[in-house]
């Protein structure tokens, strides 16, 4: 890896009318094989749920979520190409007025956001659903690479590498618990988190933010039952199967029952409204069943080819913005991915963390295909 200063130049003194080359077909193969895995599995896993669904949204039609997850996916697409063809520049220039407008509709949210499971979280526009928590974390990266490159040599003092980025995170973070979204805000901080230890923020503004976190979470453990109510289901769920702990529960069933190779593909049992959130935060689960250890873990391998490969264009990047962006998009990939699985499997407390193309969701899988376009923009831009 070449780390001369023309790799990692500020964009400003980047040229942007070189005729750029293709993108990396690699990164976009995997992205295309996974979202293709993944809207199979939302078809395998929805159907008895959008065939029997109570609440009569689907009309009993059983490819109800599988034709929007697909109408989804092809929208996603043409955001991805779109995203892959413009500069990084265009990013850059942006990305302030991405994040002001991401603030606004998160101020929209509490008033006349739809309610749904005892939280708004998301703003009806016609007939369709728009999640601002799922901008907010593309305008972290990309605000927070833009204030890296300005602040670049004064990320180690307060006022500049703390302060803003510190400001930035507590006004979405605010308007992320109003809804109320805590698995969003964690998410918030740990891709900040990254973001600025990419920048070259000091090890001991870490170590501090650690200390405070672990002494937040005692507080809350200590004064909020609702917290400590979670942790001791997470540690013993059997012991409230049929309570807090009935959804993990039904989700290692899901998994312990898919064996080495699984049922088959469409032969779980679980799905059929035994396990909440088949075809959402849970479908990983269903992976399991259906596929096996065998399918879940080459699953999960795809993901690891693709993050690293995302790391990979990020080295090679030509600027120092595109080089965070790609690190900080991939981070975020990596982080849901990790998070997700570590949910259903019980190695984490259960919240609602989606699993990136698989997880049933329209505004998700635009954004992280969209995501994923702006990574191929800055491979068209890669030293090599």
């Amino acid at each position: 890896m070449r780390t001369d200063g023309a790799r990692l130049a500020d964009f400003s003194s980047a040229p942007e009318n070189n005729r750029r080359r293709g993108f990396d077909w690699p990164f976009f193969l995997l992205v295309l094989l996974l979202l293709t895995v993944g809207v199979v599995m939302v078809l395998s896993a929805s159907y008895p749920r959008a065939y029997y669904d109570p609440g009569h949204v689907t009309g009993g039609r059983p490819a109800y979520y599988f034709v929007r997850q697909l109408l989804f996916a092809a929208l996603g697409l043409g955001a991805l190409w779109l995203a892959s063809r413009l500069p990084m520049g265009f990013y850059r220039r942006y990305a302030f007025p991405f994040l002001g407008l991401t603030v606004l509709l998160l101020l929209l949210v509490p008033f006349v956001g739809v309610r749904a499971n005892g939280a708004r979280r998301w703003l009806g526009i016609g007939g369709l659903t728009l999640q601002p928590s799922e901008l907010a974390k593309l305008a972290v990266i990309l605000s927070f690479a833009v204030l890296i490159c300005r602040f670049r040599g004064r990320m180690r003092s307060f006022r500049w590498g703390v302060l803003p980025f510190a400001g930035i995170l507590a006004v979405l973070i605010g308007l992320l618990v109003l809804e109320p979204h805590f698995s969003a805000s964690i998410i918030l901080i740990a891709i900040a988190g990254a973001m600025l230890f990419l920048g070259g923020l000091g090890l001991g503004w870490f170590i501090a933010a650690f200390t405070a976190a672990g002494t937040g979470i005692g507080v809350l453990l200590a004064f909020f039952p609702y917290a400590s109510s979670r942790i001791v289901t997470w540690r013993d769920p059997f012991s409230t199967a049929s309570d807090e702990g009935y959804q993990i529960v039904q989700s290692l069933y899901t998994i312990g029952s898919g064996g080495l190779s699984g049922l088959g593909l469409g032969g779980s049992r679980q799905k059929f409204l035994y396990l909440p959130e088949e075809h959402n935060d849970f479908i990983f689960s269903v992976v399991c069943e259906e596929l096996g250890f065998l399918g879940a873990a080459l699953i999960l391998l795809l993901f690891a080819l693709l993050i690293l490969r995302g790391y990979w264009i990020a080295l090679h990047c030509r600027d120092r913005f595109s080089c965070l962006v790609c690190a900080g998009i991939t981070t975020l990939l990596a982080i849901q991915t990790f998070l997700n699985v570590a949910v259903v499997t019980n190695l984490l407390p259960c919240t609602g963390i989606s699993l990136p193309f698989f997880s049933y969701g329209g505004t998700a899988l635009l954004i992280q295909l969209g995501e994923m376009g702006i990574v191929l923009s800055a491979s068209r831009d890669i030293l090599v």
